[in-house]
């Protein structure tokens, strides 16, 4: 989780591929309307996001069920969307991508992204809740040496579950 421009989905698809896991970026399973909204500038809302994040809990929970792994790359900002989020999920794990705001926007704004501009970045800087319970990462390390510390840090708190 973080802000957009992170490297989020860089770091997970590349930590999913590492541990032969699925991959599932939350950017995906957006409403049209959301994408919409974003394109244009506007950030989202509370009500935009819920059954966005009720989506991405229902993806998790059915991997959950069938006793496979996932990484999900989602900013889950606050600590309200991280609870619905991971609502009745047994073995879940978070991942906060911690950024500098200049640092990122120079990110942002040498990145094509389908429809999140490096205009909204302050909203989510301003939206975010950084988690107490999380593994923090520095988003300016390299993504190797970011996979192998979210890996070590997976393998020490217990078995890891593969496909």
């Amino acid at each position: 989780m973080g802000v957009s421009g992170a490297g989020k989905t860089t770091v997970g698809a590349a930590l999913a591929a590492q541990l032969g896991w699925d991959f599932l970026d939350a950017d995906e399973f957006h409403p049209a309307a959301n994408v919409a909204k974003m394109a244009a500038g506007t950030p989202l809302t509370d009500a935009d996001r819920w059954p966005w994040l009720d989506r991405l809990n229902g993806e998790l929970r059915a991997h959950e069920a069938r006793g496979a792994s996932a990484v999900l790359a989602c900013s889950a900002l606050k600590a309200s969307y991280r609870a619905r989020l991971l609502a009745r999920l047994q073995g879940a794990r978070l991942v906060y991508l911690r950024g500098d705001f200049d640092a990122i926007r120079t990110r942002m704004e040498t990145r094509k992204h389908k429809y999140m501009p490096a205009s909204l970045l302050q909203s989510q800087f301003d939206t975010l809740e950084p988690p107490a319970d999380a593994l923090e990462i520095d988003a300016a390390l390299a993504v190797p040496e970011a996979v192998r510390r979210i890996a070590e840090d997976l393998a020490r708190r217990g078995p890891l579950r593969t496909p």
